[in-house]
């Protein structure tokens, strides 16, 4: 963290502009910490949470669990509550992607008290899984989560079309399967060959159902080999995007701004001066 500087060190017009800075930047001593700060938090309060839905622990450590509960949602409170404050708009803040999750991650907690009941509640516990999410709103991931939203952006037209290559080959062969194997080996009916050329292909192999002709099974054999090609071919295409990107693309601290221009100094959407 050494290399970051101190918001003691800069300059701000007020006390809201130096806590935005803080809460939205990761450019600066404080605002490393306080999203390492929070990541921790997110990452304890979800691993409680997931040790509460186990039922032995739940009946033996209840009242630490609520406890728990109680403190980090008091933790997130305070957190929205600030970053409604220090945001430039208010409303925008708060309708956007990030501000939604930070609500929805919160408030489950408070209507438990106005609405009881065990099956709610369960409901509830699960809204509360959101605050996951909530790691890709820190500064420090943004770069890598927008850089990796536009490879996949770029990717689409490819994704699609070899999806699409791979649903005309499980139509194909869970509709073959279905006339070279008998009624009785579980191949019934047209939509659970492809259910069969689905799992067959995705590797996942529930076993439920077998080939019990020669053709049958030599055509599932195909069907597994290809299943590794389909595995790798997407991710191939998505890493070949992304290595385009490697080493061009500058993330503005202050706006979230992703500058293409490695030879740029300051951000052309906010003036900021970018950080390489």
């Amino acid at each position: 963290m050494a290399k970051y500087p101190s918001v003691k060190n800069l300059q701000y017009k007020n006390a809201k502009e130096k806590w935005h800075h803080i809460i939205f930047g990761a450019d600066t001593l404080e605002g490393r910490r306080f999203d390492i700060g929070l990541l921790w938090a997110i990452l304890f309060s979800v691993i409680l949470l997931i040790l509460d839905s186990v039922s032995s622990l739940h009946e033996k450590y209840l009242l630490f669990f609520q406890y728990a509960e109680y403190f980090f949602t008091g933790i997130f409170t305070i957190e929205y509550l600030i970053r409604l404050y220090v945001s430039d708009s208010s409303k925008k803040y708060v309708f956007s992607f990030y501000g939604v999750i930070d609500l929805l991650s919160t408030i489950p907690t408070y209507l438990t008290f106005f609405l009881p009941g065990y099956g709610l509640f369960r409901i509830l516990r699960s809204i509360r899984l959101l605050r996951i999410f909530k790691v890709l709103s820190l500064t420090s991931f943004m770069g890598e989560a927008q850089g990796m939203g536009k490879a996949l952006k770029r990717s689409g037209a490819k994704i699609t079309v070899f999806f699409g290559v791979v649903l005309v080959t499980v139509l194909v062969m869970g509709t073959v399967m279905y006339v070279i194997e008998p009624e009785e080996a579980g191949f019934s009916n047209i939509p659970i060959s492809i259910n069969w050329a689905i799992v067959t292909i995705t590797t996942v192999g529930y076993g439920n159902m077998v080939p019990v002709t020669p053709l049958g099974q030599i055509l599932s054999s195909i069907l597994m080999l290809l299943g590794y090609a389909i595995i790798a071919v997407p991710t191939g295409i998505v890493s070949v995007e992304m290595a385009k990107d490697h080493k061009k693309n500058i993330l503005c601290t202050m706006c979230h701004f992703i500058e293409n221009d490695d030879a740029a100094n300051y951000c052309k959407k906010c003036g900021n001066e970018l950080t390489k």
